[in-house]
């Protein structure tokens, strides 16, 4: 069992200008994404777990070879994260299912040598929708510099019985960085990392 590929986008963006001071080095953003055919679309299905187990693998590996081929290499990438958009046939928790699977995800997080998960978002949409990929930093999840969202669109998907599975990466955080980070918030508020709410 291994998932029908219609197409795979590739989308590289370059910020040479960011709020209107040139940037030191650009700042580089990525995505790809497979749009596949649903397998359970237009029907439930109680048992997602063999598809999972079949697809995630093989899209995992297949993505993170792109997106590390696009950045030069998985020690170039510093943030990251994954999408999952299902089509209007299709329920939230396919496109929640493929992504949320350390089958598919893993290959990620080990090519880029990360400790943190991987941040996400996972919604129903029709053709156009934008695919928005939160990304964080692959090591820290504190360092607000990498707090970022690529977003981007495929004009004819997801159709009806289709999921895209995306993911996203930075090269670095946003080129002129000040609103500090987590660390600072909590000692200033007297709270520690474990219970940062103190509740």
């Amino acid at each position: 069992m291994t998932p029908e590929i219609r197409k795979i986008v590739s989308y590289t963006e370059d910020v040479l200008i960011e709020g209107f001071k040139p940037a030191s080095e650009p700042w580089r953003l990525f995505a790809v994404a497979a749009v596949i055919t649903n397998p359970w679309a237009g029907r439930y299905v109680e048992d997602l777990k063999p598809v999972i187990q079949a697809f995630g693998p093989e899209l995992g590996a297949l993505l993170t070879q792109k997106i590390t081929d696009l950045t030069g290499g998985g020690d170039k990438i510093e943030a990251f994260g994954k999408a999952g958009i299902v089509g209007l046939d299709g329920e939230i928790e396919h496109a929640s299912g493929l992504i949320h699977t350390l089958r598919f995800g893993n290959h990620f997080r080990e090519a880029v040598g990360a400790k943190s998960y991987l941040a996400f978002t996972n919604i129903r949409g029709a053709a156009n929708t934008s695919i928005q990929i939160p990304l964080m930093d692959k090591n820290d999840a504190g360092r607000r510099s990498h707090y970022l969202t690529i977003q981007f669109s495929i004009v004819d998907a997801p159709r009806a019985d289709e999921v895209v599975i995306a993911l996203g990466a930075a090269t670095g955080g946003r080129p002129h960085h000040r609103i500090g980070d987590r660390y600072q918030d909590l000692k200033d508020l007297g709270h520690d990392l474990d219970n940062p709410a103190a509740i």
